[in-house]
């Protein structure tokens, strides 16, 4: 074992866990290498005869995560870090390259499940998205009042999905996916909605989900949402796990790090990351044992 690793036994069962996981893709990239002969027009019979130059692109690293019941889990970083590769990945959208997610229950991704068709009206996309997530008739009509209530559309819900804000579509999915019950909950930038009473009334939702023993990620570029919503928040960058801990904690390590790079302060802001992936407790799952990250 490595100085800078902890095993932690676990006891009882997590929700989820991230082992080693890798995510790759071969892309096609338009920056092939260029003939010797220095003539335009040689160049472009080239590049239209040739085969195009095939890149590797690294959207995740080698990345290990436990989560267990009760916990709220925020994924934080700028685009491209590999916040919703990781997401699809634990949704089962996607198959990572390498290593494996396992968890309890199947994770119900919010905006997947709760497939919302523009033409029809609010409430007959909650009779749809529900029973395509499995539920029966009679459990559509139990559950129907309450979810036309946490998504705040009041009227609305009788009107066509494409006369909706997109907050208001948003707002209608968290409410379809969140009638579940699910034990593990994605979300992936739907709370965005600049509602303070939605607010209020998703994290009601997602702090009952917890209670229920389950689990929720969330993934949002509104830090004061992960501030509210999460017991816990993990720091992703270009694919790289960098911090996973408190969300106070990794959030103010966040904020220094933009900060320094807005200003073009590189050598301040590589120092932040560099800081913190040194102080990064590595992950490795060994049957009922594992070695949890934190920041």
């Amino acid at each position: 074992m490595d100085a800078d690793e902890q095993e932690i036994f676990i006891e009882g069962h997590p929700c989820v866990v991230v082992d080693c996981v890798e995510m790759r893709y071969r892309v096609a990239s338009s920056a092939a290498a260029e003939p010797d002969t220095g003539q335009f027009r040689s160049r472009f019979l080239h590049k239209a005869v040739s085969k195009p130059n095939m890149v590797t692109v690294r959207a995740l690293n080698k990345l290990s995560l436990v989560v267990e019941r009760g916990e709220s889990v925020g994924i934080i970083g700028r685009n491209g870090s590999g916040k919703s590769t990781l997401m699809k990945i634990i949704s089962g959208q996607s198959k990572p390259t390498r290593g494996a997610v396992y968890a309890s229950s199947t994770p119900i991704m919010l905006g997947v499940n709760a497939a919302l068709v523009p033409d029809l009206s609010g409430d007959q996309n909650v009779i749809l998205g529900c029973l395509a997530m499995g539920m029966s008739r009679a459990d559509v009509d139990e559950k129907f009042n309450s979810i036309v209530e946490l998504s705040g559309l009041e009227t609305s819900i009788h009107l066509p999905m494409k006369s909706y804000s997109s907050g208001m579509a948003s707002r209608l999915r968290f409410a379809i996916a969140a009638s579940v019950d699910p034990e593990i909950l994605l979300v992936d930038e739907a709370l965005n909605t600049g509602d303070a009473q939605f607010g209020d009334r998703s994290k009601r939702r997602m702090d009952e989900l917890r209670e229920q023993a389950g689990c929720v990620f969330l993934v949002s570029h509104s830090l004061e949402t992960i501030k509210d919503m999460c017991t816990r928040a993990v720091w992703l960058d270009k694919g790289d796990l960098i911090m996973d801990g408190a969300p106070d904690v990794a959030i103010k390590a966040y904020q220094d790090f933009t900060r320094h790079l807005s200003k073009g302060n590189n050598i301040s802001a590589t120092k932040i990351l560099d800081d913190a992936k040194a102080n990064l407790v590595a992950t490795e799952v060994r049957g009922r044992s594992s070695r949890r990250s934190r920041g």
